[in-house]
């Protein structure tokens, strides 16, 4: 098949890149590299360099033809989304609304996006699964849940027909070391953690120590990459087998604590680094964590590589290099 993947330069996206070629499809990225690499990507994928804000881009793009488009090209960063919504609200919402006019104007290839637990906001139960009420407590999670909105309207209206995977906490590297260059300005605990280790920043600042949890620190639940990049190959055979639309959760199903992945981070490393209790982030959750029953059930996924230990290990060896 020819995939087309925006934002496959990415973090998550560079993953899925390698899980579609691996198993032998025709893989292309579209990224503008703002925040991408050019070396982590397979050395057989041809690259469209562009922006889902640039509609005669996409459409140029999109007309060559595509068995299926993947999406990750979305500004992530919770405590950045607050202070500064506009750029989310015109990269994450109207660049997919380019992006989707795009698709459904060049043959309706199915989507798969990249979509968050953070619609879900404060749990009111636990585990969460795809029917928990959604109100997101940060922007970042308002523009992903418009963006489901705005697929389910999509489907109706024009027939196409996506899979929006809900990603818990994103983490960990390529087990085969195929992923080389770290993540640009990461925002998430674990390289924030390995960056300390390996002295590239003084130290960790943990945002909330009064939580009502066992040690008062937020709980998450941290899911590999490769494991969150084999879903989407998955989900992308479903659509194209199925051709119906979906929405679902991909978690480990276990929750571990700040803290407690600060002290597993230090053990791995073998590096005492500093870390300090600091104030609350707004629109920080104390526990997220997911049922994916619902993977398992559609899609024959689980996750099975992400307890802490591969998360880390698989990090720490980007990161003591550096």
């Amino acid at each position: 098949m020819k995939i087309l993947i925006v934002g496959g330069a990415g973090y998550i996206g560079s993953h899925v890149c390698h899980a579609f070629n691996d198993r032998g499809d025709t893989v292309s990225i579209l990224d503008n590299f703002s925040s991408g690499s050019r070396v982590n990507y397979p050395d057989n994928t041809e690259v469209f360099t562009g922006d889902i804000l640039d509609k005669s881009f996409l459409k140029k793009t999109l007309s060559i033809g595509w068995n299926g488009v993947v999406h990750l090209a979305a500004f992530k960063a919770a405590g950045e989304s607050m202070d500064n919504p506009g750029k989310y609200a015109e990269n994450n919402i109207s660049g997919t609304i380019n992006l989707l006019n795009a698709i459904s104007e060049n043959g309706n290839p199915p989507l798969v996006f990249s979509s968050s637990a953070a619609i879900f906001g404060e749990p009111v139960r636990l585990p969460i699964d795809e029917d928990h009420p959604k109100k997101p407590e940060n922007f970042y999670g308002y523009t992903k849940l418009e963006i489901e909105n705005l697929l389910g309207w999509y489907d109706r209206l024009k027939g196409l027909k996506s899979a929006s995977l809900r990603y818990f906490n994103a983490a960990g590297y390529d087990p085969e070391g195929r992923i080389t260059e770290p993540e640009k300005n990461p925002q998430n605990l674990l390289p924030i953690l390995m960056e300390a280790a390996a002295g590239i920043r003084d130290g960790v600042t943990i945002y909330g120590d009064d939580y009502d949890t066992e040690d008062g620190t937020c709980i998450r639940d941290y899911v590999h990459v490769s494991d969150l990049a084999e879903a989407h190959v998955l989900a992308m055979d479903y659509l194209i087998g199925k051709k119906r639309s979906i929405q679902v959760n991909l978690g480990s199903e276990s929750g571990i604590s700040v803290a407690q992945m600060v002290n597993e981070a230090i053990r791995i490393t073998g590096i005492d680094f500093k870390h300090s209790a600091g104030p609350r982030r707004p629109g920080d959750p104390a526990n997220l964590v997911a049922t994916s029953a619902m993977a398992r059930k559609l899609l024959g996924w689980k996750a099975s590589r992400s307890d802490a230990v591969s998360l880390l290990e698989s990090t720490w060896r980007i990161y003591k290099n550096l």
